[in-house]
């Protein structure tokens, strides 16, 4: 059994209705009655973890079946299977890193971004980088670092961000889905991921009053690749907009934020697409996403299967400047000829060509 308990959103207001039903006028009084501190009572009906006996504890006085309110965990899907090697990459070129463990750095943003989630109100913030920087990578790093089990991280991998990270809702939205580019499913994907009833229809006006009335947890909602639903997806228009930062900033009490990932300002973004800005001038922190530091990409060198010697890590160092990318670019191929049994340089010159595609990374500009 679980050491914490919460209620689950949806039962939320069933637990203020029994609080009333009982005849206490305040959560003050009713704390005073039976003994758990006002703080834990108040986390009780706010749907934030308490102690297990205070859980049950609380249900019985209001006569409500813990079994029935408390939140479940959603059942885990059956694991994808592996390559038949059943070995994991351990340098990734392509797609966006997913797993905490391959992902390395960005200490200094991280420390930030989390520092701004952990405290009511939650604050919007904007991850600003060129192409191929790290931005997705960074959005899912947020949502999965905090409930990944130490097992399944490096050694010595700070996980610890958030207080209680077992409240946290992290809905995650690529823009680039063909399902997030309409109203209607957008708006259905985050219901669903809220785990809250899904309006018919499911318009902005239901939408709004089912958040508005049923979200009592914090939850963050990331934003990705949001330059494409502007310039693509009429659906998503300044209403729609306007309305998730009202919802943010007055119907939620705090618990909902957006963090968005985007080549440009937020405000600049919204004008050079012709949408209007209420929406993108809420993210009050900009996280702009260079370079690794050296002691941070010497660390993801020194992920390699194989060790390199000092000579080709200071080479590597050199010549991708500290970009993750261009750095797992190069210690792949240098990993590639170790395998092989190859001991001369030729693979610089395959390395050097791989890298010319994103040669835009090492340009003084920050954006294209």
């Amino acid at each position: 059994m679980a050491r914490s308990l919460r209620v689950a959103p949806e039962y939320i207001k069933k637990v203020k209705s029994a609080l009333e039903r009982n005849g206490y006028p305040s959560q003050k009084k009713f704390s005073e009655d039976i003994g758990p501190s006002l703080s834990t009572v108040k986390n009780f009906i706010a749907g934030i973890a308490i102690d297990y006996e205070n859980f049950l504890e609380i249900c019985e006085k209001l006569g409500l079946d813990w079994q029935d309110i408390r939140y479940k965990e959603p059942e885990t899907q059956a694991p994808k299977p592996q390559p038949t090697n059943g070995e994991a990459s351990p340098l990734i070129t392509g797609a966006p890193i997913t797993q905490p463990r391959y992902f390395f750095g960005r200490e200094k943003e991280l420390k930030r971004l989390f520092n701004l989630l952990k405290r009511y109100p939650l604050q919007n913030t904007a991850i600003i980088g060129k192409k191929r920087s790290g931005k997705t990578s960074l959005l899912h790093y947020l949502k999965n670092i905090t409930t990944t089990p130490a097992e399944q991280l490096r050694p010595e991998q700070k996980s610890d961000w958030l207080p209680h990270p077992e409240n946290y809702c992290w809905i995650f939205v690529d823009l680039q889905d063909a399902r997030m580019q309409s109203r209607e499913g957008l708006l259905k994907y985050i219901l669903e991921s809220l785990k809250m009833q899904v309006p018919a229809p499911c318009d902005l006006d239901h939408f709004m009053d089912v958040v508005s009335d049923n979200l009592h947890s914090p939850t963050v909602i990331l934003l990705d690749e949001i330059s494409v639903g502007l310039q693509r997806c009429p659906e998503l228009d300044d209403s729609f907009w306007e309305s998730l930062r009202s919802l943010a900033t007055n119907h939620t009490g705090g618990n909902l934020a957006f963090v968005l990932a985007t080549p440009e300002s937020p405000i600049d973004m919204a004008h050079n697409t012709g949408h209007s800005s209420p929406f993108f001038n809420i993210f009050g922190y900009t996280a702009y996403l260079g370079a690794l530091t050296e002691i941070e990409a010497r660390e993801l060198i020194a992920s390699s299967p194989i060790a390199f010697n000092n000579e080709d890590v200071e080479w590597i160092l050199t010549q991708s400047s500290c970009w993750p990318l261009l750095l797992q670019i190069l210690c792949r191929e240098r990993l590639f000829s170790l395998e092989e049994g190859e001991n001369d340089d030729n693979w610089h010159e395959e390395g050097l060509r791989q890298m010319k595609s994103f040669a835009h990374l090492l340009d003084s500009e920050l954006a294209e």
